[in-house]
């Protein structure tokens, strides 16, 4: 599974790509693949407030539906409206064209708690053998 090095991540399974005050948003292929096919994104408006730990969407798949979450508090730049009408490219490509949303940061210091891709697959690893038993 590929967690690329140059994103940060969340517990909730977001990544975010950090460039300057502006955050790039959306799953990992680690949430994309728990999910399955991806059949449904639900996402803010532009201009929308976000907060950190707040969910901003939802994403239904075949099997779920599961909410999306903020990684920082700001406000929604942009959202990726091709996936309005092709949702499964979250599965097929979900580091560069499954983006989400674009927020622009209002705490810099917020984007501290974010985990870097050797924490996140700890934590995923960790994550799995506790749910081990749990599982299908």
């Amino acid at each position: 599974m590929d967690f690329p090095k140059h994103l940060k991540y969340t517990r909730e399974h977001e990544w975010a790509l950090i460039e300057g005050d502006e955050v790039t948003v959306g799953i990992t292929e680690y949430a994309a693949e728990k999910l399955g096919d991806v059949v449904y994104v639900d996402l803010p408006e532009e201009g929308d407030s976000l907060d950190a730990g707040g969910t901003f969407g939802a994403v239904e798949s075949v099997k779920a539906v599961s909410d999306l979450y903020s990684p920082i508090t700001g406000t929604v730049k942009e959202i990726n409206k091709s996936l309005a009408d092709s949702p499964e490219v979250i599965n097929e490509d979900p580091y560069v064209e499954a983006w989400m949303v674009k927020i622009t940061v209002d705490d810099p210091d917020e984007l501290e708690d974010l985990m870097t891709a050797e924490a996140y697959a700890a934590y995923i690893a960790e994550s799995s053998e506790e749910g081990s038993d749990e599982e299908e």
